[in-house]
């Protein structure tokens, strides 16, 4: 857990007023006492190493209308419709265990989207307490990665301009990066085939990133074979909820 707060300065209150005579006798000045400031009100920020959660194979992508800031598109689950699988990731600007990955996201998204695989990511973090990780400095992201996948903000625009993250609830989201690989046959709903780490590389415990747990999902995924293996849980930030929706 990590706090971030402001400490208090120490003010000085002049006490009397400044007398015609005081500027006559550069000598005789007001008297001067230290005072303590009221103390600020701290913001607590709270972050932790979290683990993807089970959500249940079969589970069908939520439908989700959010803008991509880079550009001011509006995206939907349905612009998707046409693709044989979708990739939708939960990341964000400043979490190291997306830093980490962040050039091998890029490389392996770029080369299955070559392949058909759709792909999208989504941020919902909290702007309130981590401003890094707002609509701003995501296009900024974006934009310095070049990333080949709409990079989307969990918000809902309102009259009072509140960031919903409704999106990553009803994915059952809680961590960043997390992984939801959908499969898609004709007209039914894309249903999750994979939820689970990139692979097994973290930021300083020295192992190469390979994307292999993901991308032998994808493989399966594209080729129509069902995938076996072992779903190992995503590692990373606890996504960064808004104090008031605090879980």
């Amino acid at each position: 857990m990590a706090t971030a707060g402001i400490i208090s300065p120490t003010t000085i209150r002049i006490v009397g007023s400044l007398s015609s005579t005081s500027f006559l006798h550069p000598f005789r000045l007001p008297s001067l006492q230290l005072t303590k400031a009221k103390p600020t009100r701290k913001l607590i920020i709270r972050a932790a190493r979290t683990e993807s959660k089970g959500v249940s194979l079969g589970f069908r992508a939520p439908d989700f209308k959010l803008s991509e800031p880079l550009t001011g598109k509006i995206w939907t689950l349905d612009d998707f419709e046409s693709y044989p699988a979708l990739l939708v990731m939960f990341i964000c600007n400043h979490c190291p265990f997306v830093i980490h990955l962040k050039k091998d996201i890029v490389k392996l998204s770029d080369f299955y989207m070559k392949k058909g695989l759709a792909v999208v990511a989504i941020s919902s973090n909290s702007a309130v307490t981590h401003p890094q990780d707002g609509p701003e400095f995501m296009a900024e992201d974006a934009k310095l990665f070049k990333y080949p996948f709409p990079y989307l903000y969990d918000e809902l625009f309102s009259m009072f301009l509140l960031q919903s993250q409704d999106v990553a609830r009803a994915f059952g989201a809680v961590c960043t990066p997390e992984f939801f690989l959908f499969k898609k046959d004709g007209r039914r709903p894309f249903e999750l085939v994979y939820h689970g780490q990139f692979d097994d590389s973290r930021p300083n415990n020295n192992m190469r990133v390979t994307g292999r747990d993901l991308s032998m999902a994808i493989d399966c995924v594209l080729s129509g074979q069902p995938f076996k293996s072992a779903q190992k849980p995503s590692i990373g930030c606890s996504i960064k909820w808004h104090p008031e929706k605090e879980v």
